[in-house]
């Protein structure tokens, strides 16, 4: 064998799992079809939109914020061209270190397609045509999603587009129509509607971020409307949308069964992602793939139907999320060489980075109740915290759901400034079992963001919140 693995595809799952690898001893060779590293996340996702919300949310501010705390600007203006100039660096930036780091772990990189011949042969296909074939004792699939098409809704990738265009539009659009209520579709709405668009949110659903805990999603809709002038029209079922120039008209039945239509000149369909495994040759080693979301099954060892064959990330069950792909590609490494890790699902944060953020860890409400759990529950404002009135960051709250009986933490729900960094602390605490009086009871920095969270949890151990 000339490797011990082969990693197929790069993206945060893909890159960390070859780096575990290598750090492990193991000899190791990552395929890549595109011509940079860090998959969906660095190029087209995670890293550039944040640059973007980070770019866009300083302009917001100048315009609307500064002058409360004595700051005066004239002729403020955008240079979307230089911003998106600003992003491409980011992007670069963090794919030239991941390059860095394949070449300091002694990681072999491949560029092409990636497909089985058998499972311990993999043939990479170059943009050339040229053809190269490798062999290894295992092979970790890591080729991530891509955007959910609606198959009665052509995306043209100019009026109607996806977030990976939505990342490169040289203008900001007068009304922008979001179709999908969800973490992409609202982060990108936020972009663009700091900067002045006219942003329309359409979403099946009766609510907003609807896999997260129901409060937060009240929260977010109330302050993205009162903020950024955002529209929501929720219940409501797309049927169709027809671009003709510069004008983009979207068609929707609302909860009375009526026909709606929205006018814009841009449209993003942001309503999920999917699995991507074409070209992967899994036919050719009796791996086949789930009916809904394309996803290839796995064992609790992250291994699928094939021995030695495993997969991780996007293209398995669970929440599509970089961080819950990068543990399960340490995860797949370490017990390759017969170490005993593990995963807890139910302690992955998930994150919406709006402004205020949004974050959770645990069971929500709605979980705990369906379950018929006896819980409590504390919950404190940031209009009572000291630090987040020095900012002007009062909207939003954080939430604690513990055991009624003992007191353990069960889920931690949060809205408001720097929620996305704030979580760690309640993932942490669960981690270790602690209750909600161990979080109550330890000493918090003032004035802090998080003492938030100590006061959310003293709420929810006996009503007893120092500043509610």
């Amino acid at each position: 064998m000339q490797y011990d693995v082969i990693v197929i595809g790069s993206g945060p799952g893909g890159y960390v799992s070859a780096i575990r690898c290598a750090q492990l001893g193991l000899k190791t060779a990552v395929i890549e079809k595109y011509s940079t590293f860090g998959g969906t996340c660095l190029n087209v996702g995670c890293i550039p939109s944040k640059a973007l919300l980070d770019s866009s949310e300083h302009y917001h501010n100048a315009a609307h914020s500064f002058e409360t705390h004595g700051i005066g600007l004239t002729n403020l203006k955008i240079d979307v061209k230089k911003m998106m100039a600003r992003k491409n660096d980011v992007i670069s930036q963090n794919t030239a270190g991941i390059t860095f780091l394949f070449k300091k772990n002694k990681i072999d990189t491949y560029e092409g397609v990636g497909s089985f011949l058998d499972k311990n042969t993999i043939k990479v296909v170059q943009n050339d045509g040229s053809s190269t074939e490798l062999k290894a004792k295992n092979v970790i699939i890591a080729t991530g999603s891509k955007p959910t098409a609606l198959p009665f809704l052509p995306i043209d990738k100019k009026r109607i587009i996806t977030s990976t265009e939505a990342l490169n539009l040289q203008e900001v659009p007068k009304h922008l129509i979001v179709i999908g209520g969800g973490v992409i579709g609202l982060e990108l709405g936020s972009v663009y509607a700091r900067l002045g668009a006219k942003v329309s949110v359409v979403e099946y659903e009766k609510s907003i971020i609807g896999t997260m805990d129901g409060g937060l999603g009240k929260e977010l809709q109330r302050v993205l409307k009162k903020n950024l002038g955002v529209e929501f029209f929720l219940g409501h079922k797309v049927t169709g949308a027809t671009a003709k120039g510069k004008k983009v008209t979207v068609t929707a039945e609302n909860p009375k069964g009526e026909t709606v239509s929205l006018e814009g000149d841009y449209c993003i369909v942001a309503v999920g992602r999917t699995a991507y495994t074409e070209g992967l040759g899994l036919e050719n080693i009796g791996i086949k793939t789930e009916e809904r979301g394309n996803k290839i099954p796995v064992n609790e060892h992250l291994e699928t139907a094939v021995e030695g064959v495993y997969a991780i990330g996007d293209v398995i069950k669970g929440a599509m999320l970089a961080h819950k792909a990068e543990d399960e590609g340490v995860y797949v490494a370490e017990h390759i060489v017969g170490q005993k890790p593990h995963i807890d699902y139910n302690l992955i944060p998930g994150v919406v980075y709006t402004w205020p953020e949004v974050a959770s860890v645990g069971k929500t409400e709605e979980q705990l109740k369906e379950a018929g759990v006896k819980y409590k529950t504390g919950s404190f404002s940031f209009k009572a915290s000291g630090r987040a009135k020095a900012s002007g960051d009062t909207d939003g709250f954080i939430k604690v759901l513990a055991d009624l009986a003992t007191d353990e933490v069960l889920g931690v729900h949060m809205i408001g400034p720097r929620a996305a960094d704030m979580i760690a602390e309640a993932v942490v605490a669960m981690e270790y079992r602690a209750s909600a009086e161990d979080i109550g009871r330890i000493c918090h920095a003032h004035p802090t963001f998080t003492e938030a969270i100590k006061e959310a949890a003293l709420a929810a151990t006996a009503n007893r919140a120092i500043h509610a």
